[in-house]
C-alpha cells in the first residue's frame, strides 16, 4: 500500500444522506477505512442493509460502525426509541445471560444490516451523580459488576460477528464535564484508576473485545495531553492491559480535542491510535482529501513515522471483517429484560385519568433527539390519561390541571435538575398523589409517595413503566 492508502485506511469518517454518495463510493473503492452511520443516514433497518449494500459494493471489507448502545443511545431506532434497555437497566437486573443474549440481539439486527463495527458497550462507571454524559449508559457504580456485564454484553455481541468497542478509556464516569463541549480533567490517580475504572477495560480485553475507544480525557499524571492524545495512556492500554486490538478515538472533531481534525488526527496516530473517528460531523471528499494530504505530509517531515501508520491501517482494516448471518435477533427481549429492571417504591395507584407531566430536558449530544416521555405510553393503556410536556411548569399549574387526580411526573436524571427536584417536592407538599418515575440514573429519594426507577428511557423502558402503572391500578 502507498502512503496515502494507508492515510486512508485509517479514516472512519460521517456522512450526510441515506444513500452512499458517489464520491464516497470512489473512496471506498480506493482504498478508505470505512465510515460510521448516525442517525441522519437511517430511515429503517431495509434502508440501512440498502446502504450497507452499496458500501459493501465498492470493497466488501470496508469497514461500517455505528452507536448502537441500546437504551438512551440507539442510531437504528433514532425515530422512536430503543428496542432494548440500556446499561443501567441491564446491571440493575444483574443477570449475565441476559445481558449476552441482548448484546446478540443487537448483534444480530447490526449484522443483518451489514454493519461490522458496533461503538459499544460503554465500560464506564457511575462515580459521580454530576456526571453530564455516561449516567445510565453505565452498567452501575461497581466495578467488579460493570466488568462481569462489560464481558457478556462484548461476548453476546462479538458471537455474531460484529465487532464490539469498550468505551471510552480509562473511563468517563468520574468527569463532571461534557467532552463533546470542552476538555474534562479527571480527578483520578492512576492507583485510583488501575483499582476502579480499569477494571471493566480489563474484563473487556480479557473477553476478547476487537476494539477500544479511548476517552478525551486528561488525567494529570499521565501528562496535559487528553488519552487520545497521549503515547503514555495508550502504551499502558497495550502493555498492562495486553489489548492488541484497534483503538479508536473519540470524535476528533469534538471540542475536547480542539477545531483542527488534521492536527489531532496526527497526533492521535503518532500516540499509537490505529482508527480516526470522524463521524460527528460530516466530511465530504475535498475534507477527506485534506485528512489523507495532512497524514502523509506527517509521515515526509517525521512526525509520524510510516511503520506507525502501516501498523494502524492494518489494525483499522481488521474491523471491516464482514459479520455472519447467525440470527440472534429475539424481538422480545428488550422488553422483558426492562420489565425486570424497573424498581419500585411505594403503593401505585393512578385512577382510570391520571395527569402525566413529561418534564423534558435536553438530551446529552450522544443521545441525541430521540422520543422520550411516558406520556404517549402511559395513555394507550389508560385512555383517560392527560398528558403535560414542558420544559417549566409549575406545581400550582400541574395542582389546578390534576384536581384530585394521581400526579405522575416523568423526570430524566432529577439529580441533576434543580426545577424538576422543586417541582417534585413542591408537588408533595400541595397534598397530591404523586408517583415520581425516574428515567435516568436513580437519585435521591423526593418525598413522593411512591417512586419508579427505569434505569433508561428507552421505549422499552418506558413501556415497561407504564405496564407496571396500569397494573398497580386496576
Amino acid at each position: 500500500m502507498t502512503v496515502d492508502q494507508l492515510a486512508a485506511a485509517v479514516l472512519l469518517p460521517g456522512f450526510h444522506g441515506t444513500t452512499a454518495p458517489g464520491w464516497l463510493l470512489r473512496r471506498v473503492a480506493d482504498g478508505l477505512g470505512g465510515v460510521v452511520l448516525f442517525g441522519r443516514n437511517v430511515v429503517d433497518d431495509a434502508q440501512v442493509t440498502a446502504l450497507c449494500t452499496e458500501l459493501r459494493s465498492a470493497r466488501p471489507d470496508v469497514v461500517i460502525g455505528i452507536d448502537e448502545e441500546g437504551g438512551d443511545v440507539t442510531r437504528l431506532d433514532a425515530g422512536r426509541g430503543s428496542e432494548v434497555p440500556g446499561n443501567h437497566a441491564l446491571g440493575a437486573v444483574d443477570d449475565l445471560d441476559l445481558t449476552r443474549s441482548v448484546a446478540a440481539s443487537i448483534g444480530s439486527r447490526l449484522a443483518k444490516c451489514g454493519i461490522s463495527l458496533n461503538l459499544a458497550p460503554s465500560a464506564d462507571l457511575v462515580l459521580t451523580l454530576d456526571d453530564p454524559i455516561i449516567g445510565v449508559r453505565a452498567f452501575g457504580s461497581d466495578p467488579v459488576l460493570a466488568a462481569r456485564h462489560v464481558a457478556a454484553w462484548v461476548e453476546g455481541l462479538q458471537t455474531v460477528g460484529v465487532a464490539a468497542c469498550a468505551k471510552h478509556f480509562p473511563g468517563h464516569g468520574a468527569s463532571t464535564e461534557d467532552s463533546h463541549e470542552q476538555l474534562p480533567v479527571l480527578p483520578r490517580t492512576e492507583e485510583q484508576l488501575r483499582a476502579v475504572e480499569l477494571v471493566p477495560f480489563q474484563a473487556a480485553v480479557n473477553a476478547g473485545v476487537r476494539s477500544i475507544m479511548t476517552g478525551h480525557l486528561v488525567v494529570p499524571e499521565w501528562g496535559a495531553a487528553p488519552v487520545t492524545l497521549n503515547e503514555h495512556a495508550i502504551g499502558l492500554l497495550r502493555t498492562e492491559l495486553g489489548f492488541t486490538g484497534a483503538v479508536i478515538t473519540d470524535g476528533l472533531d469534538m471540542k475536547a480535542v480542539g477545531g483542527d481534525l488534521a492536527v489531532g488526527a496526527v497526533r492521535a496516530l503518532a500516540a499509537g491510535v490505529d482508527s480516526l473517528c470522524l463521524g460527528g460531523i460530516a466530511l465530504d471528499d475535498t475534507d477527506i482529501q485534506w485528512l489523507i494530504d495532512s497524514i502523509v505530509a506527517a509521515v515526509k517531515s517525521g512526525e509520524l513515522s510510516e511503520e506507525r501508520l502501516t501498523q494502524a491501517a492494518a489494525r483499522s482494516l481488521a474491523l471491516g471483517l464482514p459479520p455472519s448471518t447467525v440470527d440472534a435477533h429475539d424481538a422480545e427481549i428488550g422488553l422483558t429484560a426492562a420489565r425486570r429492571a424497573v424498581e419500585v417504591r411505594g403503593r401505585i395507584d393512578a385512577g382510570t385519568s391520571p395527569v402525566v407531566v413529561d418534564l423534558v430536558v435536553d438530551p446529552s449530544i450522544a443521545v441525541g433527539d430521540v422520543p422520550w416521555g411516558l406520556g404517549p405510553y402511559l395513555s394507550e393503556v389508560l385512555p383517560g390519561t392527560e398528558v403535560i410536556a414542558s420544559r417549566d411548569v409549575s406545581a400550582e399549574e400541574v395542582a389546578k390541571a390534576a384536581g384530585d387526580r394521581t400526579v405522575v411526573v416523568v423526570t430524566r436524571d432529577a439529580h441533576r435538575h434543580t426545577s424538576a427536584r422543586q417541582l417534585v417536592r413542591n408537588l408533595t407538599d400541595l397534598g397530591l398523589d404523586v408517583v415520581h418515575v425516574e428515567t435516568g440514573v436513580p437519585g435521591p429519594d423526593l418525598g413522593s409517595a411512591a417512586r419508579v426507577d427505569t434505569h433508561g428511557g428507552s421505549r422499552v423502558s418506558l413501556r415497561a413503566a407504564a405496564e407496571l402503572i396500569l397494573k398497580g391500578t386496576t
